[in-house]
Order: structure tokens, then C-alpha cells, then sequence
């Protein structure tokens, strides 16, 4: 049967879960109130002290904070969630995820070898495979997923592979 051989890496978990986040309504509801809340507040602040003290410079001062709130927000709250996802894993936990790993595909099971150890995944647990630029996922849980970076496939046919395992999920349905 096929098999593959890539590497994962840290910044292949940080993508995963960051597109995990783009597709979370709850978490982009949250970036948004983030984003036009805070400001919209020390707008009406900077609005009050220009209308009721004439004190322009104290409301440009405010205008100016809040503009800045509202573009560096996304950006540091993507790095204290980036510091989250690794927080959720111990040293050892890291070095049996990240490194060369090798699937294959088996006629009952996806067979992996990892740094962690060999595992073995029946067709029948496994959703689905999404294919996108740089990543496909094989998705063994609502929001958890084989991950691999198109960029660091040492051996064999990243497309064939996918295809392949469609197809055996598929079947097992």
C-alpha cells in the first residue's frame, strides 16, 4: 500500500489551529467585539471631552489610542493564542509530536510512526480529508487532525496518498 514520510513542526500546529480558529464563529465574535467595542468606547470618550471641554489635544490623544487598539488587537491576541497552544503541551508531549513521521495505509487501518510511537487509526474512526495549499488534513475528530505540510514531505506522493485515503474512508462509511 502507499506510504508517506514527512516532518511536522511547530509552526504546522500553529496553522492548524489557527484555521481551527478562523472557522470558530464564537472565537471571531470575539475578535470583533475586541476590534470595535473598546474603541467605539474611547471614541465616544475623546467625542465627550471634545463637545463638553473643547480640549482637542486630549482627544486626539484618545482617537489616536483607540485607532491603535483597534489594529494591533488581532495581532496580540493571535500571539497570546499562539503562546495558549503551546502552553497546552508538556516538553514530553512535544517531542513525541513534532519530527519525521511516516503513514501508511493499511487495508483495515492508517498505520502512523512517530517520534512518540506507532499508532494504528481504523478507517472507520476517521471524517474526512481536506486538501488545501500547503496542508491536508486528515481529520480523526471534529477538531482534531493528522496534519501534513505539502512543504516537508520527504517520501512519496503527497496527492496519490490523499486520494487513496479518501477513498478507504469512503468505503469504511
Amino acid at each position: 500500500m502507499l506510504e508517506i514520510e514527512y516532518e511536522f513542526r511547530e509552526e504546522d500546529l500553529v496553522h492548524f489551529n489557527e484555521e481551527r480558529l478562523k472557522k470558530d464563529p464564537e472565537m471571531q465574535k470575539k475578535l470583533r467585539q475586541n476590534r470595535i467595542f473598546a474603541p467605539g468606547v474611547m471614541m465616544a470618550i475623546a467625542l465627550f471631552y471634545y463637545v463638553y471641554y473643547v480640549d482637542m489635544k486630549t482627544t486626539a490623544y484618545i482617537t489616536i489610542l483607540a485607532l491603535a487598539w483597534s489594529f494591533a488587537s488581532p495581532f496580540i491576541m493571535k500571539m497570546d493564542l499562539r503562546r495558549q497552544f503551546f502552553n497546552k503541551y508538556t516538553e514530553a508531549e512535544k517531542k513525541a509530536l513534532f519530527g519525521i513521521h511516516w503513514l501508511s495505509i493499511e487495508p483495515e487501518f492508517l498505520q502512523e510512526r512517530a517520534p512518540g510511537g506507532k499508532s494504528k487509526t481504523p478507517w472507520k474512526d476517521m471524517l474526512r480529508v481536506e486538501k488545501h495549499k500547503d496542508y491536508v488534513y486528515i481529520y480523526v475528530d471534529i477538531d482534531a487532525a493528522i496534519v501534513i505540510p505539502r512543504a516537508t514531505v520527504k517520501k512519496g506522493d503527497l496527492k496519490a496518498f490523499a486520494k487513496q485515503v479518501e477513498g478507504m474512508i469512503e468505503r469504511a462509511s
